[in-house]
């Protein structure tokens, strides 16, 4: 996704209703209990693509780094769309589920009381970059990646699943 779309997508509430109405309505977005059982699966995944992304530093192979790094904040973005009563079998689905739910641009007496629970622009901005780097080592032949942005990334997803963390925790409320 172009830095543009993204941009319309949090700027155009319009847009943003109509994108996650028609997900809905080709069941690619469904409504759901929350299950905090599922929730947490999906927070012990992202802990667990943490540690695959730290190995295979390790190993050299930056390829599989980026591409566990998208996982790593997909499972957590799922964690938190599901808080919401949302599943999500698509990325995309799943990134204006996490618009429409935790990020806001305009502030009230309610968003500065719970502002430090929401993403903000430049985490949502980071969630696609991921995807896009992600599709770029999974489906292109490069096997050369720069291992201080291959590090730069991995604590970027760390920093991501930390804030989903807070979110979610009891505390985060």
């Amino acid at each position: 996704m172009r830095e543009y779309d993204l941009k319309r997508l949090i700027s155009d509430q319009k847009l943003l209703n109509e994108k996650i109405k028609e997900f809905s309505n080709q069941q690619i977005l469904r409504t759901q209990e929350i299950d905090k059982e599922e929730i947490q699966g999906h927070i012990l995944k992202s802990e667990h693509n943490l540690r695959f992304v730290k190995e295979n530093i390790k190993l050299g192979f930056y390829d599989w780094v980026i591409t566990g790094c998208y996982y790593t904040c997909y499972h957590s973005a799922l964690a938190l769309i599901m808080t919401k009563g949302f599943s999500s079998k698509n990325h995309y689905a799943t990134l204006c589920v996490l618009i429409k739910e935790f990020y806001n641009n305009k502030l009230t007496k309610e968003d500065i009381e719970i502002i430090s629970e929401l993403l903000d622009y430049q985490d949502v901005l980071f969630y696609v970059e991921t995807k896009n780097k992600r599709e770029d080592a999974t489906y292109s032949s490069k096997l050369k990646f720069n291992k201080e942005d291959i590090e730069d990334l991995r604590m970027k997803t760390i920093m991501f699943v930390s804030k989903a963390k807070h979110i979610l925790s009891p505390a985060g409320d």
